[in-house]
């Protein structure tokens, strides 16, 4: 019966480590977003990126940091990659929705929250893909 229990116990263990290394990694990845929104508005200013070009930017930094933040939390798990990249990429839509709501007190997925669920989706999933074990082949 003891075993059982244990096992059940490293189970919860490791599914807890896992969770923790998943927000840290949409934490970094939220990080690596901002800063890199930083430069473009840096770059907006200085005319070099068109105001028209802005939507394409905040995807394609949506996707870097996804990108940066399921890389580290998948070499982190080790397991479940997928997962593990797609929940970095859900914490970094959050964290963004967040940012969002605090601002501007009314955000409405109509407004480009589709193309940015989707960019910070498909970020986090690619480290995910990648990370993944193969199997040996007998």
């Amino acid at each position: 019966m003891k075993k059982k229990e244990r096992r059940t116990e490293e189970m919860g263990s490791q599914w807890l480590n896992a969770m923790c290394e998943v927000l840290k990694g949409g934490v970094l990845a939220g990080v690596t977003t901002i800063l890199a929104l930083l430069v473009c508005a840096v770059l907006v200013s200085a005319g070099m990126l068109p105001v028209s070009g802005m939507y394409g930017a905040v995807l394609a930094v949506c996707i870097l940091g996804a990108l940066v933040g399921g890389t580290w939390a998948v070499r982190q798990v080790r397991g479940r990659s997928l997962l593990v990249g797609l929940g970095t990429g859900t914490v970094l839509f959050l964290l963004l929705l967040t940012a969002g709501l605090i601002a501007y007190e009314g955000t409405s997925v109509a407004n480009g929250g589709a193309g940015i669920l989707s960019a910070c989706l498909c970020g986090g999933a690619i480290p995910g893909l990648l990370g993944r074990k193969h199997k040996k082949r007998r």
